[in-house]
This record gives C-alpha cells, structure tokens and sequence, in this order.
C-alpha cells in the first residue's frame, strides 16, 4: 500500500515544474515564457548562454505556420537572412508535450541531438496526430511555457500578412509577389531583446506542465524529415534561405 502511494505522488509531481522567467520583447509586443530549469537542464542552459550573450537581440521571426508554429532564433536581417553564431548542439530532453503554449527547440533532419539556437512556439496541440512532435525525430524538446497573457502576441504575430512562411509588417500580399517592391529590417517581425525577469529556477511555483508520455511508446517516426530548403523572391530581389532547422 505504501509503495502504491508514493508511486501516486511521484507521478503527481511530474506534472508540477518550476521555472525562470525570461520576457522576450518583439516589434509586436512582449511574451514570458517559464523555463523548465530543473526538467529540462541542458535545453534551458543552451537558451540562456543565448540570452546571456545577446545573440537573439535583433533577430527576426522568420518562420509562421497557422494553427502549427511560429519559430525564430536563427537569424538577422539586412539584405537577406543571415545566420547567427550557433553554439555545439545540445542533448535532446524530450520531457515535456508539445501542447499549445509551450517553446521547443527547432533541430535537424533525422538528428535528435542537433538543435542549436532556434526555437519555436506550438500555436496548436502538436504532440500527437500529424506531425506528432512528441515523437518524430527523437520528440521535440519542450523546454519552457508561456503565461496566458501573452498568447496575445502570438496571435497578432499568426494574424500578419504572410510572404510564404515569413510574417511582414505594413507589407501587403501582393507587394510580397511583386518584382517593384523591396523590404526592410522594419518589415519583419524583430525579437528586440530576451532578459531574464526572475533567475529563481523556483521563481514559478505550481507551474503545470503535460508530460510527454508518447516518446516510450513510440520511436517509428524518429527520423522523420524535420529541415529543408526554402527559396522566394521578396521584392526586387532574390532572398535565399540557408537550409533552416525546422520541424515538418
């Protein structure tokens, strides 16, 4: 009876997580994201030594898929999408479900341990079904959660006209397929600067989190293509795109 009963309260308390805050500032308003300091340790400390350097200030969203993700991290923009220094890959921690409202780490094709610098907001339950990142590709590490409050600007960043999979600002559909119009830095949704508001790992008591309980029960799609290439033309000219870390 008493082993039954400690087992309960295990299993109750892996659904309980704390966390650091960290607000991130974009062009279209400020989010807080929770971060799972002590479930998902190494994620959490390859996005702060991002923070902590600066290297995400003035990068761009580059990458918005309605009702599925919206995904930055990797780049700046002057002419094209340049990539920023990236630092040695982490270890996947594939702990936590990719529900609505949570941050994971974006990573290569069939390598679960290759993620890098770029992550991405689940706009949608995307942990089973199609794409089911829960599983594919290792599962996709969901490292923090962010408040209620600012799913705001995640939707008014899901709202923006779209040039492909890229969310411009005061920019229309049709300048987007036009040869005569050109764009700027200001047309691009920006990550002005991630600062970490409580550096308490406890600093969220009674955060809830949904445990991915798929990624024991099923590895078949692991290798799943997660990247590719993109290539459009925005205004007069060519915008390339390196091959992105992206999920499918």
């Amino acid at each position: 009876m008493k082993k039954i009963l400690l087992g309960s309260l295990l299993a109750t308390a892996s659904f309980t997580s704390t966390a650091t805050l960290v607000e991130m500032k974009t062009s279209q308003g400020v989010i807080e994201i929770n971060l799972f300091d002590k479930q998902t340790p190494k994620t959490v400390s390859n996005f702060l030594s991002y923070i902590n350097d600066g290297s995400y200030n003035q990068t761009v969203i580059h990458r918005s898929i309605d009702n599925f993700v919206i995904q930055g991290g990797g780049f700046t923009f002057s002419d094209s999408l340049d990539p920023i220094t990236v630092k040695p890959a982490v270890v996947n921690e594939p702990v936590f479900s990719n529900v609505k409202g949570t941050i994971a780490m974006a990573k290569k094709s069939g390598n679960a341990n290759s993620a890098t610098s770029q992550w991405f907001f689940n706009m949608a339950d995307n942990s089973a079904g199609s794409p089911r990142l829960d599983t594919q590709n290792g599962g996709f590490t969901v490292f923090g959660q962010i408040t209620a409050a600012s799913q705001v600007t995640l939707d008014k960043i899901a709202a923006l006209v779209h040039c492909k999979e890229i969310p411009v600002v005061n920019y229309t559909a049709a300048q987007c397929s036009s040869s005569d119009a050109t764009m700027s830095n200001a047309n691009l949704v920006s990550i002005e600067s991630i600062s970490i508001v409580n550096d308490d790992p406890d600093s969220s008591q009674g955060l809830t989190a949904v445990v991915n309980t798929l990624i024991k029960k099923d590895t078949s799609s692991s290798n799943s293509s997660s990247s590719g290439s993109l290539a459009w033309i925005l205004g007069a000219f060519f915008l390339v795109l390196p091959r992105l870390e992206r999920v499918k």
